[in-house]
């Protein structure tokens, strides 16, 4: 029997991702494609995850979180934000964001409605739409700002309008939204029955003295918004899994009802160990936009000279290159031609897109060592310099 016909995602295959990451195992190529690091963890909490479990935390933690991780979150988003949560109703521990963002969509979005997102668009947003019965619009974010258009986002909301899905820092296109984008976006919905969720996982990653405007900081959206966070990000362990929904406790309560049933209780001796890492060290994530602002002006600084254009990253630990210098547009293309002839795996913009535009963009991930990116540096601008002899 085939299923092919009756699949809810006929046209969903593997994730750029997943792609990338395999050809780069398999052809010994340098991964600045998916976005993880190749350095160690603080072995601290690689200690305390062996102690979790030593002491014996490992059967079920409960549904909605460990009560001392949801109080350990609730400290440190009032020390980053100055914004009081309650752990008991507004806070929910989830398996990475990935699944907050696919529970708080099935919790608020039924058949027949529409989701605003936003190109390119995070490959997680618009199956988790149509899983639910719902249609996903989406609107660009037109090169070379990649900017909302405030204007289109009000011509594009209709009466079928129930979620507008929004992500800052921006993955893939390192842009930073900022107060006033905030601001417009509540002027668009006060009126209306529309809920927003906010991806915000890259939330300690803004560079350049910028800072991170949150959802939870305006005092509109954080009456009718879920915002999405991940330690997997500021712990630089994205195996761990561990992220968690916020939102006010009507809204949690009904992510939770599709939480308990989606992954119900996510792993106990991780929880234990982050929270007893929250509570030796408060306030690690202050160092991180330092740490990785670094790691961008090393590769851009390695790849400066050459033909490549390096927009600055705003935020997130990604850096776009351009290569209009060198190639005519065609992204996906050209990371082929990176991975097979320069050695470098990178992640083109156009799986992002329902309607890609002409790009000359790919996306390179800056969370390695100092060495695998001089490294990547080095066969890339090796590869321009073969390119340019052959006159492309």
């Amino acid at each position: 029997m085939s299923w092919l016909g009756r699949s809810k995602l006929p046209q969903v295959g593997t994730t750029i991702f997943t792609v990338m990451s395999r050809r780069a195992q398999a052809l010994g190529a340098i991964n600045l494609g998916q976005g993880f690091p190749d350095y160690d963890i603080d072995p601290l909490l690689a200690e305390l995850v062996a102690r979790a479990m030593r002491a014996g935390h490992n059967q079920y933690a409960p549904m909605e979180g460990l009560p001392a991780l949801r109080e350990g979150i609730a400290h440190k988003l009032e020390a980053s934000y100055g914004v009081r949560v309650d752990p008991e109703s507004e806070l929910t521990v989830t398996l990475g964001a990935t699944e907050a963002i696919y529970s708080a969509i099935q919790a608020v979005v039924g058949a027949g409605d529409e989701v605003i997102a936003f190109d390119p668009a995070y490959d997680a947003y618009e199956p988790a739409v149509r899983l639910a019965g719902a249609r996903c619009i989406r609107l660009p974010l037109a090169p070379p700002e990649f900017r909302y258009d405030w204007d289109r986002v009000r011509a594009a909301i209709s009466v079928r309008t129930r979620l507008i899905l929004i992500n800052s820092p921006h993955n893939p296109t390192c842009t930073v939204a900022s107060a006033a984008d905030l601001e417009r976006l509540a002027e668009l919905i006060r009126d209306r029955d529309i809920t927003v969720l906010s991806d915000e996982v890259y939330e300690h990653m803004v560079f350049d003295d910028r800072t991170h405007v949150s959802v939870l900081c305006h005092p509109q959206l954080r009456t009718r918004s879920m915002a999405v966070f991940s330690f997997g990000k500021t712990l630089h362990a994205t195996g761990v899994r561990v992220g968690y929904a916020v939102a006010p406790a009507a809204l949690s309560a009904e992510l939770r009802k599709v939480h308990q049933f989606n992954t119900f209780s996510i792993a106990h001796p991780m929880q234990r160990a982050i929270a007893d890492y929250l509570g030796a060290q408060p306030a690690f994530w202050r160092g991180l936009p330092d740490f990785f602002q670094a790691k961008r002006e090393r590769l851009r600084g390695a790849l400066a000279g050459g033909p490549w254009r390096l927009p600055p990253a705003e935020g997130t630990f990604f850096q776009l290159l351009d290569f209009s210098a060198l190639a005519p547009p065609g992204d996906v293309a050209f990371a082929e031609r990176l991975l097979t002839e320069a050695g470098v795996a990178s992640i083109p913009l156009s799986p992002f897109y329902a309607e890609p535009p002409p790009l000359t963009y790919v996306r390179l991930c800056i969370a390695k060592r100092d060495d695998t990116l001089d490294a990547a540096a080095e066969r890339l601008g090796a590869f321009a310099h073969r390119l340019a002899l052959a006159g492309g």
